[in-house]
């Protein structure tokens, strides 16, 4: 094949998205089973980055079976789990941010941060390293930060990943794979001289090289750990890092002869106030460009392991660390044109389309205008020179128009004057316009969407079948999907008698979801998975919702009064739609939540006192945390299962261990959280005695 350009695979709609994910997908999986894609590595990483840019701009049209998993640069979700998991970092891009999350994290544990710990953030892949007994057994990518893929491969092309430790401990090293610079020229150099193309940038290049078998030339990378956890068997050191301060633990870790970033330009540095920590990240704002090796933000850390533990950490992200973002490259180029897209819920949104330019190793054709208001507040025009630049060094934004360099042939960037989706009539009475069929402009990203995993999850309908049913003129919003007969689907291509049947029985399933699955189905703007299930929690059921007004919607934790308005404008144009489903016999409450007081009887309650106070509830005012695998009953729930299940019993879930937990269900290879809850004198539970105590609210398929 003939050289390969670096730009990613532009994909316009949900259903170029659908065909791009499921090329991908079966590329993957030849790749991995025989160790031959059906796609060149160049190919595969620009549809990838079409696939993340994409699912960047519509987050919530994301395919469970995307290739992009949670690792950035095109890491997929694998199969071996984590002992823990494996966090992403919330951001700040600003000394004032910064300064907000401290303070909300010392309010949070309070008292101040003891000492602060300050290291760059490399720009690569995290993984984890297992030794046992001091040898390097297994490499694992972050996968979706539960389970990661096998990288094992790869082990002995990893400089600073010793195969043998200083002394014989069982330990997981967790850090960072990366291509210096010198190793990405060198790694370019090798590809073209054995025909393929280079690859875009370091970060892609490690993510292609840490997949790849069986090449027959060699690409060198580099880990940096940024931290150590014990295994299950790991014995006393499991102790002895609980207690460590971060900085001490980075110490051990180079000791054993594990590289660190201890010996670079931009070393881990302990400090103990916000100056301290400010001067030093402008200090490696300042050695970025010279680095040998990208980053693109400073990692800050509290140091102490106790304030780590009284922080606690998110189901994304620790509470005792956050990434500060560094400002992003900024490149000029030239607004060639506007494209106006349409989003699941209508939203019309402009797309610049750029003339290509490299900007921190990556070709940027297109970027984010935000709305028709913003363009004219910016007097952007077609054939400007237009600042960009990569906000959070992910998505390209321009930032102005070099006005001194027009020209006068510039022309105004002319706006749609009916939807250019449907060509229905346009809401132009917001900043952010919207077509006025809403929902039904974008039918397949929002019927996809619905049957997503963390919605209805009905398993069997990707992007691809729901295309056809819109096609069929079978389904003309979500709630179609429970009247779909035998007949009408195995009248449709590739509709054989068993895939009808385990997708008519996946949809029978889905009738029987709780009410927070149903409502997030919905796709109320503002509100996501976790908000759905507080919504749900507090009001009970679908008519209490409905009905509530938007004082008792800003009684949900979360919800302001902007919120609020929307969400009761929203619930108002997707009354056909619930009423559609309540007619299919869609269950519409949420199991163990108790409705909320008449008005007047009680002056405030949260989402979680819906719960707690559900009244002879198993779990009531109690928090759980679970660790290890689980066994019997249990098996077959995920984590995001077993959390539901845990508040439609009452409690509440957590993600770790401390003096506020009430409860552990510990199952097989529970390691570190058990043996922290036993010295902490915390109840422990095996999987079978959990299951039978909540044996009423377990599914019932299980």
């Amino acid at each position: 094949m003939g050289a390969m350009t670096n730009s990613a695979v532009v994909l316009a709609d949900a259903a170029a998205y659908a065909a791009a994910v499921e090329e991908a997908a079966q590329a993957a999986a030849a790749y991995y089973a025989t160790g031959e894609s059906t796609l060149d590595d160049d190919a595969y990483d620009r549809l990838v980055r079409g696939i993340a840019g994409y699912e960047q701009e519509h987050p919530q049209e994301v395919l469970a079976n995307s290739p992009t998993g949670k690792v950035a640069g095109g890491a997929a979700t694998g199969d071996v789990p984590h002992t823990v998991p494996m966090l992403s970092l919330d951001n700040v891009f600003s000394a004032e941010q910064f300064v907000t999350w401290t303070a909300s994290l010392e309010r949070r544990i309070g008292r101040p941060v003891a000492a602060w710990s300050v290291e760059p953030k490399l720009d690569g892949l995290a993984v984890a390293a297992r030794y046992r007994a001091g040898r390097l057994e297994q490499l694992i990518t972050r996968g979706d930060g539960t389970a990661g893929e096998d990288v094992s491969h790869a082990i002995g092309t990893v400089v600073g990943l010793p195969g043998e430790l200083a002394e014989p401990v069982t330990i997981e090293m967790r850090g960072e794979i990366l291509m210096t610079n010198e190793q990405f020229d060198r790694a370019n150099t090798v590809r073209t001289e054995h025909g393929g193309a280079p690859f875009a940038n370091p970060r892609n290049g490690a993510a292609g090289t840490l997949r790849a078998k069986d090449r027959a030339y060699t690409v060198e990378m580099t880990f940096f750990a940024y931290g150590a956890l014990p295994l299950p068997d790991s014995g006393e050191l499991t102790d002895t890092l609980a207690e460590l301060p971060h900085s001490e633990v980075l110490a051990y870790v180079a000791g054993l002869g594990v590289h660190t970033a201890a010996d670079t330009d931009v070393a881990p540095r302990t400090v103990t106030t916000v100056e301290e920590v400010q001067s030093r990240v402008e200090e490696v704002a300042a050695l970025r460009a010279s680095l040998p090796f990208g980053i693109d933000g400073i990692v800050i850390k509290a140091d102490l392991a106790a304030d780590q533990r009284e922080a606690g950490s998110g189901t994304r992200a620790p509470r005792w660390a956050i990434a500060y973002k560094l400002p992003a490259v900024e490149k000029v180029t030239r607004l060639l044109g506007v494209e106006w897209n349409v989003g699941r819920t209508g939203i019309i949104a402009p797309r610049a389309v750029l003339e290509p330019v490299e900007i921190d190793g990556s070709t940027v054709s297109y970027a984010t205008l935000h709305n028709p208001a913003d363009i004219t507040r910016r007097d952007l025009r077609l054939g400007d020179r237009v600042m960009v630049y990569k906000a959070g060094d992910i998505i390209p934004r321009i930032e102005a128009p070099v006005a001194h360099l027009r020209t006068g042939d510039e022309k105004p960037i002319e706006f749609p004057e009916a939807c250019p989706q449907c060509g229905s009539e346009i809401d132009t009475s917001e900043q952010r316009w919207r077509c006025v069929r809403g929902r039904s402009c974008r039918l397949v990203a929002s019927v996809s969407y619905a049957a997503g995993r963390d919605q209805l999850d009905i398993e069997g309908l990707g992007a691809t079948r729901v295309v056809q049913l819109v096609d069929a003129g079978l389904v003309t919003d979500f709630a179609d999907l429970f009247t779909l007969e035998r007949d009408q689907l195995l009248g449709l291509e590739r509709m054989g008698e068993t895939s009808t049947d385990n997708l008519l029985a996946a949809i029978e399933t889905a009738r029987t979801q709780p009410l927070s699955r149903v409502f997030c189905a919905l796709g109320v703007r503002g509100t996501g998975r976790s908000m759905s299930r507080r919504i749900a929690r507090y009001f009970a059921d679908m008519d209490r919702i409905r009905t509530a007004d938007e004082e008792e919607l800003q009684r949900v934790d979360g919800i302001g009064k902007e919120k609020a308005t929307g969400v009761v404008a929203e619930l108002v144009e997707l009354a056909p739609l619930i009423e559609k489903l309540v007619a299919a016999g869609v269950n519409m409450t949420e199991p163990g939540a108790t409705p909320p007081p008449a008005p007047g009887e009680e002056g405030e309650r949260t989402a979680d006192a819906a719960a707690d106070g559900a009244g002879g509830l198993p779990l009531d005012g109690m928090t759980v945390v679970v660790t290890g695998a689980m066994t019997g009953a249990l098996e077959k729930l995920s984590r995001n299962e077993m959390n539901e299940l845990i508040e439609r019993a009452g409690g509440k879930s957590s993600s770790s261990v401390s003096k506020r937990t009430t409860l552990l269900v510990a199952g097989e290879k529970a390691g570190s959280k058990r043996t922290k809850a036993e010295d902490l004198g915390i109840r422990i539970a095996a999987p079978d005695e959990f299951a039978e105590l909540l044996a009423g609210f377990l599914p019932s398929e299980v």
